[in-house]
């Protein structure tokens, strides 16, 4: 295989607060297809097996770029794991919705951090996992430089859990705790997040905003998903019926990873979704 280069970088949103990105590409003088990969809820650039997920991509001729949202928990000084918890709770989909866009007009800039050369911005692909998939899903329906998606064990909609919460407590003391069952950590959500999604539904209620989707929507959902449950993958096509999804058999939420991931191939549940995932994107190219 050819050798692949390793850019990081630093994107700069309108709301201020800057977070990492990186990307991993076969550095030929030639224009290829990006990937954008997405990471969800508790999630980071760097989790377990996704460097190797980079590099698998980039083996096969993309340019893939990963990225921390902003408000993850991440730094830029310190991008290795979740620290900054005050961060984390003033998260919002937003905010993550306008990281996408920044991260995307930085990719499309000549003076960006990119060799414009090695970059086809014809094609712009995400791919996004469990609550990023619901965010590649609203930032394509908004963007039309987006020509693809493919969801990894996506949410089908970002208020499905709330309901369980005891939604007066939480808006009377303004913050709930959520234990990352890996860390230990207790991290605080604030009650922000709710109030942004109300005032924003019309942007962020993804049941209504895959109807005016449209460019080609990949699903992939594994059947032993212990987090999200299969059936949010047939709701997700139910609302886009031209969408190609996948079941796989065997496969957790998390696609055969862990943090920290020691192997030096990827899981085979994810190089599966990673072969449906290329497949997919080069029949739309």
């Amino acid at each position: 295989m050819a050798d692949t280069l390793k850019v990081d970088f630093v994107v700069y949103p309108e709301h201020g607060r800057p977070f990492t990105a990186d990307a991993v590409y076969v550095p030929s003088g030639k224009p290829k297809s990006i990937v954008i990969f997405t990471h969800g809820f508790k999630g980071f650039k760097d989790w377990g097996h996704y460097n190797l997920l980079a590099q698998y991509f980039a083996e096969r001729s993309f340019v893939f770029v990963k990225f921390n949202f902003a408000y993850n928990g991440t730094t830029v000084e310190d991008y290795s794991d979740l620290h900054d918890l005050e961060a984390f709770g003033n998260n919002n989909f937003c905010l993550e919705l306008d990281d996408l866009k920044a991260l995307i007009d930085m990719v499309e800039n000549v003076e960006g951090p990119l060799p414009y050369k090695e970059l086809d911005l014809e094609h712009i692909y995400l791919i996004g996992h469990s609550r990023g998939g619901g965010t590649v899903i609203l930032k394509a329906a908004e963007d039309t430089r987006v020509k693809a998606v493919a969801t990894w064990a996506a949410v089908n909609k970002f208020d499905q859990r709330w309901d369980e919460l005891e939604n007066d407590k939480w808006q009377r003391e303004g913050v709930q705790w959520i234990t990352n069952a890996r860390t230990g950590l207790k991290m605080p959500m604030y009650y922000q997040i709710m109030e942004n999604y109300l005032a924003n539904k019309q942007r962020l209620e993804i049941p209504k905003v895959i109807k005016n989707m449209r460019q080609p929507l990949l699903i992939l959902h594994g059947e032993e998903d212990e987090t999200l449950p299969v059936q949010m993958a047939h709701d997700l096509q139910s609302w886009k019926p031209d969408a190609e999804m996948h079941l796989l058999p065997g496969t957790d939420h998390s696609f055969g990873g862990m943090h920290p991931y020691e192997k030096n191939e990827l899981p085979e549940a994810a190089r599966v979704a990673a072969d449906l995932s290329i497949a997919f994107f080069r029949k739309h190219a």
